[in-house]
């Protein structure tokens, strides 16, 4: 996969939407940079057609809504399999993300939310009949998310700076 190199204006846009997506109009974004809204517009579709914004995720608060095990279980896969089964795993009701790692034992990573035991027991077994070895179960109490940091208006560019469009552009 080439790397697609990013300008001031891609890290600031990745950044806003990083802080709240939902709530941030590319009108908001463009003003406080100094270019039109449809030049962020543009740079938003640029992004998604470059697979450099994937998705639109929200935060939900499970507790709210009865679900109240909130789980990281961290299972081992073989490694030729170790892709599909993560991949797999997204097919288990109740999960609701699966991470998968290059390194280690605990290569999969697997996120998921039940109402009670029985819940997470069922997950369990529905992991172990995919091929997967649960190692270790963590129930988690809360989970905080924030936007890179090195998108952010206040930093510096790893790249050169002369790189930032000019406004209007595109």
């Amino acid at each position: 996969m080439p790397q697609r190199d990013l300008d001031e204006l891609d890290r600031y846009v990745i950044y806003r939407l990083q802080e709240n997506a939902w709530e941030t109009s590319a009108a908001e974004i463009a003003a406080d940079y100094g270019v039109s809204p449809s030049t962020v517009r543009n740079r938003i579709i640029r992004l998604r057609d470059d697979d450099v914004i994937q998705g639109s995720h929200i935060d939900v608060d499970y507790e709210r809504v009865g679900y109240q095990l909130f789980t990281i279980i961290f299972c081992t896969a073989p490694i030729p399999k170790r892709e599909q089964l993560a991949r797999d795993t997204l097919e288990i009701p109740g999960v609701v993300s699966a991470r998968e790692l290059m390194t280690g034992e605990e290569n999969i990573h697997v996120v998921a939310v039940g109402r009670d035991g029985d819940d997470l027991s069922r997950i369990g077994r529905d992991l172990a009949s995919l091929g997967l070895e649960i190692v270790e179960e963590e129930l988690v109490h809360n989970e905080y998310f924030c936007p890179f940091h090195w998108f952010g208006p206040d930093e510096e560019a790893t790249d050169d700076a002369s790189s930032q469009p000019e406004p209007n552009e595109e």
